[in-house]
């Protein structure tokens, strides 16, 4: 979607990707071959491979590559400090807590530590997570001892898997523990420019996220909230952004709302991850045109009713096939369903798995007629999984 974007607004686009340098351009972009796991090193080679004009990072661990890179190369981004405490969220709650921001009581548990102490000094329910996981991998909730011991085992397991273990990164050999946050949840997507901040839109999060997992399923914007919680959450927003140091480029802040206020959960120095910024149409191009220094406070996001609905995973298994894709398509307001998982791939849902199904975008007069429609796309779907066989 980015290269898209920079042929459209005629800018040259370099990518850098992580993958081994001896692979030959195995996906035909042209792409520097950086390693994730010796980010040092990824922005090294950028800066001194390439002269740009501006760098963007689109996922959690690019965005700290994208960072250093910046600093070498004098060009205007977020600091590498600023993006590592979005990264850990341990450093990022102790940030909002010395802003004065409503936190819930937190603390960090080392995994060599392990969970019985922990669990005997846990208030109840509790939220076991990740330090520097998104998408609410490895997220769950404990309603007791023996939730708490057995959610602290399963995050240990996936924090064990060799695509986290090869990125050597200190803050996966901790779980973080905090009180659990009631209310309802919505997700705010901007723009930093010198540390002020543009709103380019408040999405709803319909569906209740009360644990035990924590899996994202549709976003609705505009929100249905009053104006003056709307207002909160921007107000809220802009204290995270300052307590986390953060001052230029695209960011994705997620909060939940209840009686006390605006709880800042994380914001991610990146835009909302992957094809869900279709729900936003000229994103890509704002964000691109922003990070070459040019003026966007001009260029207008679409202000219709808009959704997306990612697709969950029901169980763990081998994707067969999808049926329904016509009569979903057929829904009226939906605009797109796209399946990505590939015949024969091994799905695992949340809170092991990093992945969905697919995406249904759907768009409207209301955002309410947007919600009902992905629902109603979403009914028609029926997906064939096979049963995955253990490896012994």
């Amino acid at each position: 979607m980015f290269a898209d974007a920079a042929e459209r607004l005629g800018f040259d686009l370099v990518l850098a990707t992580d993958r081994c340098h001896v692979l030959d351009d195995p996906w035909g972009d042209h792409a520097l071959a950086v390693r994730f796991e010796d980010p040092e090193l990824a922005a090294r080679t950028i800066a001194e491979s390439v002269t740009v004009n501006g760098i963007i990072g689109v996922g959690d661990q690019s965005a700290y590559i994208a960072a250093l890179a910046a600093e070498k190369l004098g060009i205007a981004y977020n600091s590498p400090d600023s993006v590592l405490a979005c990264r850990n969220k341990f450093l990022a709650r102790e940030r909002f807590r010395a802003a004065k921001m409503l936190v819930p009581d937190f603390q960090r548990v080392a995994l060599d530590d392990g969970p019985l102490l922990a669990a005997e000094r846990a208030s109840y329910p509790c939220v076991l997570k990740p330090l520097g996981l998104s998408a609410s991998r490895g997220v769950i909730r404990a309603d007791n001892p023996a939730e708490f011991i057995a959610a602290f085992r399963r995050i240990e397991a996936l924090l064990g898997a060799p695509d986290i273990l090869r990125l050597n990164e200190a803050h996966h050999k901790f779980i973080q523990v905090e009180d659990f946050i009631p209310g309802r949840e919505f997700a705010l997507e901007g723009i930093l420019t010198g540390e002020r901040l543009r709103v380019l839109a408040i999405f709803d999060k319909p569906d209740p996220l009360d644990g035990p997992y924590f899996e994202e399923t549709i976003y609705v914007t505009p929100s249905r909230e009053r104006a003056e919680i709307r207002c909160e959450i921007v107000t809220t927003t802009e204290s995270a952004v300052r307590a986390l140091g953060l001052t230029h480029g695209p960011i994705h802040a997620e909060m939940r709302v209840n009686r006390r206020g605006v709880w800042m959960l994380e914001v991610a120095a990146r835009p909302i991850g992957g094809l869900c910024a279709r729900v936003l149409p000229g994103l890509e191009d704002l964000i691109l045109s922003h990070a070459a220094g040019e003026d966007v406070t001009q260029i207008p996001m679409p202000e219709d009713a808009a959704g997306v609905m990612m697709i969950p995973i029901p169980r763990e298994g081998v994707y067969v096939a999808v049926n329904g894709m016509d009569e979903a398509r057929a829904v009226s307001g939906v605009e797109e369903v796209i399946v990505t998982a590939k015949q024969g791939q091994k799905l695992i849902p949340l809170p092991q798995g990093n992945s969905y199904l697919g995406f249904i975008f759907a768009r409207g007069e209301t955002p309410e007629a947007v919600e009902q429609a992905l629902r109603n796309a979403h009914q028609r779907l029926e997906f064939e999984l096979a049963t995955s066989l253990p490896v012994v």
